[in-house]
């Protein structure tokens, strides 16, 4: 073999193994990214994933243009982590999520999801909802104590919590907006950002967040932040206040 074609097989050889050791590199590295994306939102190894949408709180039995596409969010999220999706009806499922990672959307304001107002009072004790009918802070999410307030259109936010009930193996992904624009931005800002989210929290077992959107008419869903952690606040039982001690006046 000429030294000629002994090179040209040199650097055919060199380049297969170059691209293939490429190759092998992004793949490993998408491997791992999608490992750590399953991680954080409990669908490792394909796990199955039940969505529970709310209704409209004004029309039962309809569903809000930006929860649809929260829903569609998710379903995407379920593709790509070969993890079936099925949806339910918050007003028909009754029971545990099991060996399945539940997404609980919207909040249960107008009996628009009542599930969630279950999952709030049995696990998120330091969480309370202001009603839409009160005078002042209505849709106000309220955890620990302190509020946070909606001004509907321009300034929303959403409760977003992770924990898992028990007898069941899997978390449940409760998703409680202001609005339904709000529940969008959340589960955006979740798939986008749960990376950072993940080097953030205390536990990726246990969470809760108040997601912020701001310049709503300008930026629609997509101005979502982090304002606060307040797992702490969240899951803690906010304990009754104690009477003051009467002071007995001295006898004369």
């Amino acid at each position: 073999m000429s030294a000629v074609l002994l090179n040209v097989l040199i650097g055919l050889v060199t380049s297969v193994l170059s691209g293939g050791g490429v190759w092998l590199l992004n793949h490993v590295k998408q491997a791992r990214k999608l490992h750590r994306t399953a991680v954080f939102f409990g669908l490792e190894g394909g796990a199955p994933c039940v969505v529970v949408m709310n209704d409209k709180a004004d029309k039962p039995g309809s569903t809000a243009h930006d929860d649809v596409h929260a829903l569609v969010e998710i379903a995407m999220l379920g593709r790509e982590l070969g993890s079936p999706v099925v949806i339910r009806g918050a007003h028909e499922f009754h029971e545990s999520n099991g060996t399945r990672t539940e997404f609980c959307i919207g909040g249960p304001e107008g009996g628009s999801n009542p599930r969630t107002g279950g999952h709030l009072a049995a696990h998120l004790p330091g969480v309370t909802l202001t009603p839409f009918s009160a005078d002042v802070d209505r849709l106000a999410l309220v955890v620990g104590g302190e509020r946070f307030r909606c001004a509907r259109g321009q300034q929303e936010r959403a409760l977003v919590a992770k924990f898992r009930p028990d007898p069941a193996s899997r978390p449940v992904f409760l998703i409680c907006g202001h609005t339904s624009l709000a529940n969008r931005a959340a589960v955006h800002f979740l798939k986008s950002r749960h990376n950072e989210l993940a080097a953030s929290v205390e536990s990726l077992e246990q969470f809760c967040l108040i997601i912020k959107v701001d310049a709503i008419p300008t930026y629609g869903f997509q101005a979502a932040t982090l304002e606060r952690d307040v797992t702490r606040a969240a899951f803690a039982a906010i304990e009754p206040r104690r009477p003051l001690p009467q002071i007995q006046e001295p006898q004369t």
